[in-house]
């Protein structure tokens, strides 16, 4: 199993992620930056966020399957690899349907195909890891990758993803939080960054496994599901969520900040944290 240094890392847009924010983070104490809604571009300039820093791990978070070629993903990992040898993680998921169209009618046979497409390039599978967020997709990473990135879930479904892949692989939730001390402002920010995902059958159809109602989903979100997925309040009550995720069995926690102060906030999470 690839050791990711630590508990904690730190979720970023790949188009928001600069040299100056990787080496932030890893003064903090994180141990992994990885990078969403990943561009060919972003991989391109991912090696500068390599060279910023000295023993971060960079991972995508996630390489789509239907955008990048398994090709140029593998070349990404085998030149990041080369440069900075065990510093280089490639996830990889299925994106969305309604953003992908037909060509994602068969999600499932795709990412079976891309993983074996990787794996003849020579990407090792312990370096592979899945946004599997059901039970099929949490198989296939067990048996033909390294893990699992799971995001936007419950410490229930870190659980319930530890059980089917087994203590040999990797579990990394992504976690949203938003620090601060207004209940209400910590709700709209939460609500607000789960709008684009409540449109997605894929992410609609997890929280229903994960507990949530269909009145959980509509009107933009209850607060019971605001609640559940984004860790609101103080440094001290999103930490506990965190180590919510480490109890249920998660290997690592990546920390997506939502206020206006992404450094200020990790800041304060990581004295938390120790």
């Amino acid at each position: 199993m690839t050791d990711l240094g630590g508990q904690y890392g730190v979720w970023r847009r790949g188009v928001d992620a600069d040299p100056q924010f990787a080496a932030a983070v890893e003064e903090l104490g994180y141990r992994s930056l990885w990078l969403g809604a990943v561009t060919v571009d972003d991989l391109d300039r991912s090696h500068e966020l390599l060279a910023a820093t000295t023993g971060l791990i960079v991972a995508t978070g996630i390489v789509n399957i239907w955008t990048i070629r398994p090709d140029v993903a593998a070349a990404w990992f085998h030149r990041s690899h080369a440069a900075y040898p065990g510093r280089a993680v490639l996830g990889i998921g299925t994106g969305h349907r309604e953003a992908q169209g037909d060509q994602a009618a068969t999600p499932y046979q795709a990412l079976v195909a891309y993983v074996g497409a990787l794996r003849s390039a020579g990407v090792p599978a312990d370096r592979i890891v899945i946004a599997a967020l059901g039970p099929r997709a949490l198989k296939l990473s067990r048996d033909e990758a390294g893990g699992t990135h799971p995001y936007l879930t419950t410490p229930e479904h870190t659980r319930a993803a530890r059980e089917i892949v087994g203590p040999d692989r990797l579990v990394v939730t992504e976690q949203h939080v938003k620090l601060g001390d207004d209940p209400a402002e910590n709700r709209r920010a939460g609500r607000e960054a789960l709008t684009f995902y409540l449109k997605l059958t894929n992410y609609r159809n997890s929280w229903l496994r994960q507990g949530f109602t269909e009145a959980d989903l509509a009107g933009g979100g209850s607060d019971a599901l605001v609640d559940g997925l984004v860790a609101q309040g103080s440094a001290a009550a999103v930490a506990e969520r965190l180590r919510a995720h480490l109890k249920a069995g998660a290997d690592q926690v990546v920390i997506q900040a939502l206020g206006e102060d992404p450094i200020g906030d990790l800041t304060a999470l990581a004295d938390e944290l120790g």
